[in-house]
């Protein structure tokens, strides 16, 4: 056979290849075909067919109904051309799904989508030939999830052989007529054991997730939260929990939206530690003062409600060390209400009951002071470690009442509904707990919501006198009316709460009910015990309230499971969040978190470094042309280099503290310890924070008290601090690490300050261009936004107007080159900004900066030094509390105003 003529094509080994690609590319089923054609009609769908011009034209003039026609069947085709071209969508059926319920998985299993999209994706994957794909079906990949197949095979056959026995030794007995005992059936769980005044362990997991918490605890919604959010890498747990950092999904401006303004936010909040303390209520009030709760508003008339337990304390804990009052951590405190009977002055043997609420970083902490000072106590008090007992949920947003309405039922089996169940219900229709009067507590019972799943969507009253209702309850609330002990403080009530019917009897039930009907209550349905406190933002009721839910730790899960499938009268779901989410909550709310913003707390300090030592890391990952070079940084007149070490906020440096060991400053100044790695401590012991546990933070009422009385020297505390709050007066966002000066008062030369200097091989300016310009002062003030122009804004503006003008004439040109020679240097940088002052202005750092959507600017959390800023606050109260905001690694600053908090 002769060579094929090859025409006017190649027919060289790369056409050959490239037609063998081709046609290796095309299946032999035909769905290359089917492809093909399913293209071509969608191309066909998107082609809108039109009428030429002359259409509407007759003997070359106009014809108004050959036009008007013409028209109409354009119109026509644009209409079924969108018709046809939504029919023939070229989305998959796994894309029709809402982005919030989306999975990965769902482009190669039919079974992932919802089963009205199931036929469509089932006739998608044939016509591309995608292949199924089933995980328990998948043959394993690697050697240990090969091991962990076969091992969970030959345990299911051991399990299958073990029934067979069973049944084959209960049939022997039923034919000999005797009674079987099966020693595989095991009655309800024992009672935990709670330890006084020492540490209880972890509940027991199952065994198949037990060498998954070796070192960790999970939270009780932990396996639903795993398929849902970002967790912490299984190895470093926080705080010794598996903890949901963030959603899968993006969820920073829905956030924004649902705590502020429609919707609700969910947290598991259960990693919140709790404390027992138990015994005589006057050695009580002495050791509650001891550790801060000092406040005379608690103790004297005004307090009589929260000692009832009607209401909720917060505020801040602290504990004496080295004969200084240090701040411990923020807490709640909440007494169980006392017995019902008369009132017996002269009865010694009454005990009481309190539980505080405290952030499991400071746990050890708060319970290591409380056991000492009961020992002080006779009679002796005693604390109950109860971590692990009571879990809580967050809600907060506009929809959090009616969340908890939809999912929280009061049990009333045989006794009627309690006083604080009934004045529950009659929230329907709140929107903001806030409005209820400030720390208000309710204790009641409710059933299992799995009685009652799914839940239905509630009815807001509109009616004028159900509002008016509402407005009446809250004037009056009469919480103390008829006030019971909760049984969430009982320890066998909890016990019996967390005996609940197992999911599969529930499922039993619901399938012998009527369909949509709810499941009534029977013996085998335990009350559950809990606790809402409403808490305020701040002291304005206009900002959003959250509501915290106490309960048994076993009952947290199926509360969670019914409260994020409640259907919102605004249409919405409530939403979870992990703890980023609370963080940016508290910062969009002006409120400091803790321990972040609270670096004169141990477990402040403690988080400080932690998080030096990760930006440290990723600093060092970066290449280095990527990565800032700190020593190289020019802040004008001369300086080079930042000030400290730009990864953490070097207190050490503001105060003269020495660093931490195991920390190599990442700054270039002079003044940083050099340690050997030699001198370092071992990684497994635990990093003591020897500089930063030295900070005193000093409260507002405190610093207000200071600021009131000019005569009164400051206080004696050593390296006080002041949490403030910062906003941005014009342009620019704050970055965490940010350095806060105040505004300058006197011209300081660069080489007063040896912190900002490090060695380099750039050039030295003048020496008359080493000092910060004179007027730096009015240059600051005059970046203050005012709505009448001083002098000195109206000089500025003029002269920043002059210098963008161009004129056209040379002289004027020559000039004006003159003038700019002879100008003082430095006296504002490239991009228009004023310099920032020298290190010895420099009064504090920024532990949490961002853009701020609820102010709709740049905001910051930040700490001073006190002794920095309380001469200026008291001669200038509007000016003293003036600042400028530099990030870290950057020359430009920002004016800024700071009020305490």
């Amino acid at each position: 056979m002769g060579p094929r003529p090859s025409g006017g094509g190649s027919s060289g080994p790369a056409s050959r290849a490239a037609s063998s690609k081709r046609n290796a590319g095309s299946p032999a089923n035909g769905h290359g075909d089917a492809l093909r054609q399913k293209r071509a009609k969608t191309f066909s769908a998107r082609s809108i067919p039109a009428q030429p011009a002359d259409a509407a034209l007759k003997d070359g003039e106009l014809d108004l109904q050959a036009f008007v026609a013409a028209h109409e069947f354009e119109i026509k085709s644009l209409e079924q051309s969108m018709a046809t071209s939504k029919a023939v969508s070229t989305s998959r059926a796994f894309q029709k799904v809402p982005r919030g319920l989306r999975r990965r998985t769902a482009s190669h299993n039919p079974k992932r989508v919802p089963r009205r999209l199931r036929a469509r994706a089932k006739r998608e994957m044939a016509e591309d030939n995608t292949p199924v794909v089933e995980a328990r079906r998948r043959k394993p990949r690697t050697t240990r999830a090969r091991i962990r197949a076969e091992t969970a095979k030959r345990l299911g056959i051991l399990a299958a052989r073990k029934r067979r026995k069973q049944l084959q030794l209960a049939e022997a007995a039923r034919r000999g007529g005797e009674a079987f005992k099966d020693e595989g059936v095991v009655g309800r769980r024992p009672r935990p054991k709670i330890r006084r005044n020492q540490l209880n362990d972890p509940p027991k997991p199952a065994s198949k997730f037990r060498k998954r918490q070796l070192n960790k605890t999970w939270l009780p919604t932990h396996p639903w939260h795993a398929k849902r959010a970002r967790m912490t890498e299984p190895k470093n747990p926080l705080w010794r929990f598996a903890m949901p950092l963030t959603p899968s999904e993006k969820i920073y401006r829905p956030t924004h939206r649902a705590q502020g303004e429609r919707g609700t936010m969910l947290w598991d909040m259960s990693y919140m530690s709790t404390i027992g303390l138990y015994g005589n209520p006057i050695g009580m009030e002495r050791v509650l003062k001891r550790v801060g709760v000092s406040q005379e508003s608690c103790w004297n008339d005004k307090g009589r409600r929260w000692r009832k337990g009607s209401r909720s304390w917060s505020g801040l804990l602290s504990r004496e060390r080295d004969g200084i009052r240090r701040l411990l951590c923020p807490a709640t405190v909440l007494w169980n209400p006392e017995q019902p009977g008369p009132e017996d002055e002269g009865q010694r043997k009454v005990q009481r009951q309190v539980y505080l609420r405290v952030h499991p970083a400071a746990f050890l902490h708060l319970f290591d002071e409380l056991l000492r000072l009961t020992k002080m106590e006779k009679p002796r008090l005693y604390v109950e470690d109860l971590r692990f007992e009571i879990g809580s949920i967050e809600l907060t947003g506009p929809a959090s009442t009616e969340a908890l309405l939809a999912v929280l039922t009061p049990y009333s089996k045989d006794a009627p509904v309690s006083t604080h169940a009934q004045l529950f219900e009659s929230l329907r229709g709140l929107t903001n707990p806030a409005a209820l009067p400030a720390n208000a507590v309710l204790n009641f019972s409710v059933q299992d919501p799995r009685l009652r799943y799914p839940p239905r969507k509630a009815a807001f009253p509109d009616d004028p006198p159900a509002q008016m209702g509402l407005l009446e309850t809250m004037a009056k609330w009469p919480a103390e009316d008829g006030l019971e002990p909760s049984a969430l403080f009982d320890r066998d009530a909890r016990h019996r709460a967390s005996c609940l019917p197992s999911q599969k009897s529930i499922n039993r039930r619901r399938g012998s009910a009527a369909p949509g009907s709810f499941l009534r209550l029977t013996e085998a349905d335990p009350p559950i015990p809990v606790i809402l406190a409403a808490s305020r933002s701040g002291s304005s009721t206009q900002a959003q309230g959250t509501w915290t839910l106490l309960a048994p730790w076993k009952c947290i899960l199926p509360i969670w499971y019914s409260m994020v499938h409640v259907p919102l009268v605004s249409g919405l779901n409530p939403r979870f969040a992990g703890l980023n989410e609370t963080m940016q909550v508290a910062f969009e709310r002006g409120l400091p978190w803790f321990p972040a913003d609270y670096l004169g707390t141990d477990a402040g300090a403690e988080w400080e470094l932690e998080q030096r030592r990760r930006r440290k890391r990723e600093w060092e990952r970066r290449p280095k042309s990527k990565r800032t070079e700190w020593s190289a940084l020019d802040l004008g007149a001369g300086r080079k280099g930042e000030v400290g070490d730009g990864l953490s906020c070097d207190f050490e440096l503001l105060f003269g503290l020495p660093r931490p060991l195991e920390e190599a400053p990442s700054g270039g100044s002079d003044d940083a310890m050099d340690v050997d790695g030699e001198q370092r401590p071992p990684a497994t012991q635990r990093r003591e924070p020897p500089s930063l546990g030295l900070l005193s933070p000093i409260s507002k009422a405190t610093f207000d008290s200071l600021v009131g009385s000019p005569a009164s020297p400051p206080p004696a505390l050593p390296n006080a601090i002041l949490n403030v709050r910062i906003s941005v007066l014009a342009r620019g966002v704050a970055t965490t690490c940010a350095r806060i000066y105040r505004l300058p008062s006197t011209p300081a030369p660069a080489a007063a300050s040896s912190s900002a200097e490090v060695p380099c091989t750039m050039p030295r300016r003048g020496a008359d261009a080493a000092s910060l310009p004179r007027d730096l002062r009015s240059q600051w003030l005059a970046r203050v936004p005012s709505s009448s122009s001083s002098s000195s804004s109206s000089s500025s503006s003029q002269a920043r107007r002059a210098r963008t003008l161009k004129p056209t004439d040379v002289d004027a040109r020559m000039r004006l080159l003159a003038a700019e020679l002879v100008a003082p240097p430095n006296r504002e940088d490239s991009g228009g900004h004023p310099l920032v002052p020298d290190a010895a202005d420099l009064v504090g750092f920024v532990t949490t900066g961002s853009f701020c959507l609820g102010r709709g600017h740049g905001a910051a959390m930040g700490s001073i030094a006190l002794e920095r800023v309380l001469a200026d606050v008291r001669s200038d109260g509007k000016q003293g509390r003036l600042c400028i905001v530099r990030n870290a690694g950057e020359n430009v600053g920002w004016i800024a105003r700071w009020e305490a908090v």
